[in-house]
């Protein structure tokens, strides 16, 4: 079963990693990982998105200096665009390294209608 796609779900996402870009500009390391998750969430569906938000982890590592979330996210970077593009991700999975790659999470109330769940 895939995830869901729409274009008001992309959009979201987009304006969640524009808010996470900001907040990481700002130095609010915690207000740009909640909204890189939340991009994470959305941006699943789409090769471009899910790698972008992982991108933005990985820079909130790096700014951290958190070696935990460095490494898991280059893991997730070398693998992240093929599992999305092989339909293998999944749904409400928040993207940080403090989480299994691979498990399945709720979906956030404010977002569950988006990703297709009621």
């Amino acid at each position: 079963m895939g995830l869901a796609k729409s274009p008001e779900r992309l959009r979201v996402c987009r304006l969640e990693l524009d808010r996470s870009r900001e907040r990481l500009a700002a130095r609010d390391l915690d207000g740009a990982f909640h909204h890189a998750e939340r991009a994470h969430v959305l941006g699943q569906p789409w090769p471009g998105p899910h790698t972008a938000a992982h991108w933005l982890m990985l820079r909130i590592g790096f700014a951290r200096r958190d070696a935990r979330e460095i490494c898991g996210q280059i893991i997730r970077l070398a693998a992240g665009g093929l599992l999305t593009m092989a339909g293998r991700v999944p749904e409400g999975n928040t993207g940080g390294a403090n989480v299994s790659p691979e498990k399945p999470m709720p979906v956030a109330p404010d977002l569950a209608n988006l990703c297709g769940e009621s």
